[in-house]
């Protein structure tokens, strides 16, 4: 009885003009343009210096700024008045002041991100060429500090690397997410769902025939993933692929299920989208996906212990990027299954079958 359920939702994917273009186009867009542009390095920060001492040292420190790949000079201004007015006018984001030795930074932070993240360059070079004044003065005495930093992961510090599994759970989920969402829901409003209730078709049957297909899409959906992300960046997984996969489906129980549960729920297409856009938002915004989860206020920060995507997330990197095993990811596994289930279990309950 399953396997002719199944094979009916294939059918309707099938038959349907758009899903199937969906399913294929979506990851090959997702992974060839989104790990270009979401990128938190941010560069073409625009700067102007105000250079008072004019010295050897200044003007080194100016030329450095000036060769930066992550600004663009402005040129040099007589004043930090003139300075700020080009601040206020929008032609300046950052301005360095050099005053008897001492370095102002003022950032324009109506950009919270290019301000922070701009003052935070300039300062790494202003501390640079410093510490060469430094170290140039103690090398001749001969005790000068030598120190190196060692990156475990991620060596060349390539952010393509950091959100590509980012990117595997935003196509999981808005994959296996939304279109379970519209599945029974759109046999309501065409009126199929009725013959299915007049059969004697049992609800875990029904429900598990619903799943089944989507996570045969994850499946598909990772597969053209890992395959873009090896032929279009030369990235590879570090660890296991089998991993990659159970975590695929694991997250797809969720989503497939919650999208069932919506469905049950709502009466029409519109009402189920803005409900599952509801979850997806909050969701995704609270898994740490962008910004650290410890960075969050506390009532906030326990929110990931129910969040399926915060553990997939932290499991999916730990794999992809740093090669890590079984033992590095049961407790993430552990989570995502017991969730998976429990979603499961609700939705087959949230249906009304009338036979």
């Amino acid at each position: 009885m399953i396997k002719y359920l199944i094979q009916k939702e294939f059918l309707q994917i099938r038959r349907n003009a758009f899903l199937p273009r969906l399913i294929i186009l979506f990851p090959i867009v997702i992974m060839c343009v989104m790990p270009w542009v979401m990128s938190m390095e941010v560069k073409n920060i625009r700067v102007s210096v105000v250079d008072h001492d004019r010295t050897t040292q200044s003007q080194r420190l100016v030329h450095q700024v000036e060769a930066s790949r992550y600004f663009i000079f402005c040129g040099q201004e007589p004043s930090y008045q003139a300075a700020l007015a080009q601040v206020e006018h929008g032609t300046s984001d950052v301005i360095l002041e050099i005053k008897d030795g001492q370095y102002l930074i003022a950032a324009n932070a109506v950009n919270g991100t290019k301000g922070g993240m701009g003052s935070a360059y300039l300062s790494q070079i202003v501390a640079s060429a410093m510490e060469k004044q430094v170290d140039g003065k103690t090398a001749l005495a001969g005790n000068g500090p030598q120190g190196a930093v060692l990156f475990l992961y991620n060596k060349h510090q390539n952010y393509k690397l950091y959100m590509i599994p980012a990117l595997f759970a935003i196509i999981m989920m808005l994959m296996t997410g939304f279109l379970p969402t519209l599945n029974i829901v759109g046999e309501k409003e065409a009126g199929t769902i009725e013959q299915i209730n007049v059969t004697p078709v049992s609800k875990w049957a029904f429900i598990l025939a619903k799943l089944i297909p989507y996570w045969i899409i994850a499946l598909f959906v990772i597969t053209i993933s890992l395959l873009l992300a090896w032929s279009v960046y030369g990235i590879t997984c570090a660890g296991s692929l089998l991993w990659v996969y159970v975590l695929a489906l694991l997250l797809a129980l969720f989503f497939s299920s919650l999208g069932l549960i919506i469905s049950n729920y709502s009466d029409t297409m519109q009402q189920a989208i803005f409900v599952m856009w509801f979850f997806v938002v909050c969701i995704l915004l609270l898994s740490g996906l962008f910004t650290p989860t410890r960075s969050m206020p506390h009532w906030a920060y326990l929110t990931t212990y129910v969040n399926p995507m915060h553990y997939f997330i932290d499991a999916i990197r730990t794999v992809f990027v740093r090669g890590g095993g079984f033992a590095a990811i049961v407790h993430q596994l552990i989570a995502l299954l017991a969730i998976g289930i429990l979603m499961s279990g609700w939705a087959v309950q949230s249906y009304k079958k009338n036979s």
